[in-house]
């Protein structure tokens, strides 16, 4: 009876998300003067202070996920009911496009458009497994109190220390798709990101594995008489 109320909560704070990435692009880009590090600097500073504020509204809801990735692993883990992983994904592939058209529409521009920017090769793809381990390696251990700051401070670095700029979430791929604009991708690179992106969230769930201690045996010693 619950699930109606996360997937609204899934699908709004990933449209959220989008319009605030896209958004915050659009208007750096033109702000900036064609200073493409200015305009970059202007989107990390919006996107960590947004995607912060969003974990901490929705995360009581529906887990703040917000990323295909993040709930696959949940569900692997069994911390999202494994029937409700394809209805959580489809909310925020959904929540990902209407969140790019808001941010169109907020800006004045056609509603309907595909990115023409290409972001491909293999640094890209690298950068996007890196991002996307790192993202996912932060949520399993960051303690339960400071996930949304590490979180937020993690995107914020990993906009300027991957090559892809860190996308890190196959749903924001799909929505950026939909923007022909600062933060765009090309739909033909799409496939690659999300590849990289699953690649890199199944390592962080290996490593997390590797750090984790060992459960205490259940075994019991023998007793000799």
């Amino acid at each position: 009876m619950d699930l109606p109320r996360k997937l609204f909560a899934e699908a709004l704070g990933t449209a959220l998300l989008l319009a605030v990435v896209i958004g915050s692009g659009i208007m750096a880009e033109r702000l900036s003067g064609g200073n493409a590090g200015l305009a970059l600097l202007a989107s990390t500073l919006a996107t960590v202070g947004g995607l912060y504020v969003l974990i901490e509204v929705f995360g009581p809801v529906s887990g703040a996920h917000f990323n295909p990735a993040v709930s696959t692993v949940m569900a692997w883990r069994g911390e999202l009911a494994t029937a409700a992983l394809l209805p959580y994904v489809v909310a925020q592939l959904s929540g990902a496009v209407l969140g790019a058209w808001l941010a169109h529409a907020m800006f004045d521009m056609s509603l309907l458009q595909f990115s023409t920017q290409v972001r491909s090769g293999t640094g890209q793809w690298i950068a996007e497994g890196v991002a996307t381990f790192g993202l996912l390696l932060v949520i399993l251990r960051a303690p339960a109190a400071r996930v949304s700051a590490m979180v937020a401070a993690y995107i914020g670095a990993a906009y300027w220390f991957t090559a892809s700029t860190s996308f890190a979430n196959p749903a924001a791929v799909v929505g950026r798709m939909f923007s022909d604009s600062f933060a765009g991708i090309a739909p033909a690179s799409a496939p690659g990101f999300v590849i990289a992106e699953f690649v890199g969230a199944a390592l962080a769930v290996g490593v997390h594995r590797l750090l984790s201690p060992a459960p205490p045996s259940s075994s019991t010693p023998a007793h000799h008489v």
